[in-house]
């Protein structure tokens, strides 16, 4: 089967804090990454690993509304707690995933769970906005709680590591995420020196990021902290790992929509856009303190 050829091997942008508690490389869109070139993945936030130092007050995200889109959280260093104005609550744990669908509008927080700030530590997390498309930028809120041990786990020959799957399938086994279009996620953990090998549908935008060591991605060496995009050519990509390591894997079906998109908002039309902010102003969101 064809290979698929990377096209960009992209940098860490110069990072920016979110809110007091998150440092983040904002990979896309931007970084000559349209807001459709990754679709349905519209957004992607990388906490890169750091120490944060113990504090009383938890640091964090104030509350903010969504709507239009799900973001998706996954831990790989610290824990974040969050609140919202459905009155859930939660803590993503190190190792697990929160999906939460913002749907029709959403009031959320999130900052550091309470033991972890006290401690300090290291700190690591991805954040992405998954688009929805038309249809269903309106369904109600939801949250998927995705703890470690939900996670789908193929392990791999020789003890050489193990595909975690978080949406999508790999090999017979199923990751647990519900989504709304195809899409499939996975971190690739490595010992060094060994190689998975994935197939992913030629039509998909497809990217990965390096979230621990170096790699070697279809013959091209992919740094730390670095994203390797994909054309949308071939199928298959091969992965070795010159030192243990962690890469997730994005990869979907692309929405071929318009796309309005305005601060916490994505939607079709500048219309649309207008409507949720008139929403959000008379407090059709919620309310959470």
């Amino acid at each position: 089967m064809s290979q698929k050829k990377i096209q960009q091997i992209i940098s860490p942008p110069a990072p920016h804090m979110v809110g007091d508690g998150f440092r983040v490389h904002s990979f896309f869109p931007g970084n000559s990454i349209s807001n459709k070139r990754m679709s349905p993945f519209f957004l992607m936030d990388y906490n890169a690993r750091i120490d944060f130092p113990a504090k009383k007050e938890p640091r964090g995200v104030d509350v903010h509304p969504h709507r239009g889109f799900e973001t998706v959280t996954i831990a790989y260093h610290g824990s974040v707690a969050h609140h919202d104005s459905a009155g859930n609550s939660g803590v993503i744990e190190q190792g697990g995933v929160q999906w939460m669908t913002a749907g029709s509008g959403i009031l959320h927080k999130e900052y550091h769970e309470e033991n972890y700030s006290r401690q300090g530590g290291p700190f690591q997390m991805v954040q992405l906005w998954v688009n929805l498309p038309a249809k269903h930028k309106m369904s109600p809120p939801k949250y998927q709680a995705i703890t470690k041990d939900r996670i789908g786990k193929y392990p791999l020959a020789g003890n050489s590591g193990t595909i975690e799957i978080i949406a999508g399938e790999y090999n017979g086994i199923q990751g647990p995420a519900s989504t709304f279009t195809p899409i499939q996620m996975y971190n690739v953990r490595l010992v060094s020196a060994a190689t998975a090998d994935l197939q992913l549908p030629e039509n998909y935008n497809t990217g990965l990021l390096t979230v621990q060591g170096s790699v070697v991605i279809n013959g091209k060496k992919v740094p730390q902290d670095h994203f390797a995009l994909f054309e949308n050519e071939g199928v298959s990509i091969s992965i070795t790992a010159e030192d243990d390591s962690v890469v997730l894997v994005l990869s979907g079906e692309p929405i071929d929509e318009p796309v309005a998109a305005y601060g916490p908002f994505l939607m079709n039309t500048h219309e649309e856009l207008q409507q949720a902010f008139e929403d959000y102003n008379k407090g059709r969101f919620g309310y959470l303190e």
